[in-house]
C-alpha cells in the first residue's frame, strides 16, 4: 500500500501545491452547498470533503483526481436523512438523520471496497465513447446550472428569511439578484474569467485560477465592493440569527455512531437500499471522472484501486462525521489544468481545506462568490466536448442519439442513470447490428450434400435469423453446416445449433457440423453426447487452426 501511495507522488512540487491550494478554495462553496442540499451542517460537508480528499489522494487509483462532497450523492441523501430523523425520533435516537447517514456510509464503503477487490472497476473501460462524450457534456451543463444559485439571495419578510415548504426540501425561498447587485456580480465573474483566459498566454508558472481568485478578492476588499462572499453565502443558508463561516475544529470521532440502537434489523433494512444507490452513484461518477482525467493526462489510472480508496474514505467519514462523497469532475479539471498531476496536488488540496477550517477562516470567508463562480464557468467551458457539436452529423445516427440522450438524462435525472441508460442503448444498438450480420452461403457438393457456410456471429440476437436460413423439410438427406467464418458466442447460439440438428435428426436426415470452435464442441457434447456423431473432428483445413488458435488467445 505504501509503495502504491508513493507512486506518482508528484511531478512538480510547486505546481502540485499551488493547484491544490486553488482546488481547496473552490471546494469550500461546493461542500457547503451540497451539505445544505442534504439538510446537513456546513461543517459536515467540509469534513466530508477533507476526508474524501486525503484518503483518495494518498491511496486512490488516479493521481491528480480530486474527491469530495458531491451533489450527485447529496441528492440521494435527502430522503435517507429525512427518514432517519423520523425513525430516530420514534426510537429515542437524537440527531437520527445524521447518524443514519453515517451508518449508511459504513455500508457504502464495504460495497465499494468489495467492488474493487472483485476487480469490477475495470468495466468502466467498456463505456462507449458516445456515452463518455454525453456524460461530460451533461455534467458541464449541470455545473453551469448549479452556479445559478449563486446569483440568488433569500427573500425577506419583515426582515426574516422565508423557509421553503417541507415538500420542496431544505433551505429558504430565494429571488434573483437585482440592479447593481447583479451587475457587480456579473462584472466580477467576467473579470475572473478574463484573467483565467489571458494569463496563461503570458505565463504558466502560476495557476491562473489562483491568480484570478486572489486578484478579484483584493479588488473587492480594497475597493469596498458590496457583493456576496463565502461567509455571506453560508449565512444565507442558515436560520436567522446564525452567522456563517468555515471556522471549526479537527474532525472528532463520533462515539454516538456506535449506539447499538442504530443497528436493528429494521434500521439496517431501511438504510441498505440507500447504501447501494450511494455506492453505485459514487463509483460511476468516480470511474467516469478517472477515465476523463486519463484522457486529459494521457496516462492510465487504476479503477479497482480507486474503488477501494473511495470505500475506505466513506467508512472514515462514517466514524468522523463527514457526509462522504466521490470524485469531483469540476475540481479535478481545475487541478489538472492548473498543473496538478501528482498525488501531492490532492494531498495539498485536502490539507489546505483543513487549514482553512482550523485557522484560515478569516481569509477564506472574505473571498467573493463571484470569483469562484467565474472559475467554475471556465471549468464548464473546458469540460464541454465542443468537438461533439461538429461531429454529430458525421458519426452514425445511433451514436449521435446516444450522445444527446446521455447529455439530456444527466441534466434531467443524474449521471448514474444517464451512464447506465447510455451503455444499455449502445449495447442494444451493437447487438442489433450484429444480429443482422449473420449469413448462410449455400452450395451443393458432388455427392448431393447441401452445405450451409455460416458467416457472422451466432448469439442471442442473431438466433432468429440463423434459424430462418435452414429448410429441414426441403433439404436433401445429407446436410453440412460449416462454422469456419462464424463464432458461437453464447448459450443461445449453442441451443440454436442443437435445435436445428434435432430437426434434421427427427426427419431421418444426416447432419454434420464442421469447424466448430473447441469451446463450442465441449459445451455441445456436455449437453448431449449424441452430438459427437454430428461434429466433424478430423479437419485438414489450415484456416480452422488459425481461427481456433485466435479464439484460444481471446479466451
Amino acid at each position: 500500500m505504501i509503495k502504491h501511495a508513493l507512486r506518482n507522488f508528484t511531478f512538480s512540487p510547486k505546481d502540485d501545491i499551488l493547484s491544490g491550494l486553488t482546488v481547496a478554495i473552490a471546494l469550500v462553496p461546493e461542500a457547503v452547498a451540497f451539505a445544505f442540499v442534504a439538510g446537513l451542517s456546513p461543517m459536515v460537508g467540509l469534513y466530508g470533503a477533507f476526508m474524501m480528499g486525503i484518503v483518495t489522494a494518498l491511496f486512490g487509483g488516479r493521481p491528480g483526481m480530486i474527491s469530495g462532497a458531491t451533489g450527485a450523492t447529496a441528492v440521494v441523501m435527502i430522503a435517507l436523512i429525512k427518514g432517519g430523523e423520523l425513525m430516530g425520533a420514534a426510537q429515542g435516537i437524537e440527531n437520527g438523520g445524521l447518524l443514519f447517514l453515517l451508518v449508511t456510509l459504513f455500508m457504502v464503503g464495504i460495497i465499494q471496497i468489495s467492488a474493487g477487490l472483485f476487480k469490477l472497476g475495470k468495466f468502466v473501460r467498456l463505456i462507449p465513447h458516445p456515452v463518455m462524450m454525453g456524460f461530460v457534456n451533461g455534467l458541464a451543463i449541470v455545473i453551469f446550472l448549479a452556479q445559478a444559485g449563486m446569483f440568488r439571495k433569500p427573500v425577506l419578510e419583515n426582515g426574516a428569511k422565508i423557509a421553503l415548504p417541507k415538500e420542496e426540501g431544505n433551505g429558504f425561498i430565494t429571488e434573483w439578484l437585482q440592479g447593481p447587485e447583479m451587475w457587480t456580480m456579473l462584472g466580477l465573474v467576467a473579470l475572473t474569467m478574463a484573467i483565467m483566459h489571458f494569463l496563461p498566454k503570458l505565463t504558466k508558472k502560476i495557476p491562473s485560477a489562483l491568480v484570478a481568485i486572489a486578484a478579484v478578492t483584493g479588488i473587492v476588499i480594497f475597493g469596498h465592493i458590496d457583493t456576496a462572499t463565502v461567509s455571506s453565502f453560508i449565512t444565507d443558508g442558515l436560520p436567522d440569527g446564525q452567522q456563517g463561516g468555515v471556522s471549526g475544529g479537527f474532525p472528532a470521532f463520533r462515539f454516538d455512531v456506535l449506539n447499538p440502537a442504530l443497528y436493528t434489523s429494521s434500521n439496517l433494512l431501511f438504510m441498505l437500499p440507500f447504501a447501494f444507490i450511494l455506492a453505485a452513484v459514487g463509483l460511476i461518477e468516480s470511474l467516469m471522472t478517472l477515465n476523463l482525467v486519463d484522457e486529459l493526462t494521457e496516462t492510465r489510472g487504476s479503477g479497482n484501486r480507486e474503488c477501494v480508496a473511495q470505500g475506505s474514505a466513506n467508512i472514515l467519514n462514517g466514524f468522523f462525521g463527514g457526509m462522504g462523497g466521490c470524485a469531483m469532475i469540476g475540481q479535478s479539471i481545475i487541478n489538472v489544468n492548473s498543473g496538478g498531476r501528482g498525488r501531492l496536488s490532492g494531498i495539498s488540496a485536502a490539507l489546505a481545506l483543513l487549514v482553512f477550517i482550523l485557522v484560515g477562516a478569516p481569509v477564506i470567508d472574505k473571498i467573493p462568490i463571484a470569483a469562484l463562480v467565474g472559475v467554475m464557468f471556465m471549468v464548464v467551458i473546458g469540460t464541454f466536448a465542443w468537438s461533439s457539436l461538429r461531429i454529430l452529423h458525421k458519426i452514425p445516427r445511433p451514436d449521435a442519439f446516444v450522445l444527446i440522450a446521455v447529455s439530456a438524462i444527466t441534466v434531467w435525472q443524474d449521471l448514474a442513470i444517464a451512464v447506465i441508460a447510455g451503455v444499455i442503448m449502445s449495447a442494444l444498438v451493437f447487438a442489433w447490428k450484429n444480429a443482422t450480420m449473420i449469413r448462410a452461403r449455400k452450395s451443393t457438393k458432388e455427392d448431393g450434400t447441401k452445405v450451409y457456410q455460416i458467416w457472422g456471429p451466432l448469439f442471442f440476437g442473431s438466433v432468429q435469423n440463423f434459424n430462418a436460413k435452414f429448410d429441414p423439410a426441403g433439404d436433401p438427406d445429407s446436410v453440412e453446416i460449416d462454422f469456419i467464418e462464424s463464432k458461437v458466442s453464447d448459450h443461445s447460439g449453442m441451443e440454436a445449433i442443437k435445435t436445428i440438428a434435432e430437426k434434421y435428426e427427427a426427419l431421418g436426415k444426416k447432419i454434420k457440423l464442421t469447424h466448430l470452435s473447441p469451446d463450442c464442441k465441449t459445451l455441445l457434447l456436455k449437453g448431449n453426447e449424441n452430438f459427437g456423431q454430428m461434429i466433424e473432428e478430423s479437419v485438414e483445413d489450415p484456416r480452422y487452426y488459425v481461427v481456433t488458435s485466435t479464439l484460444d488467445k481471446e479466451v
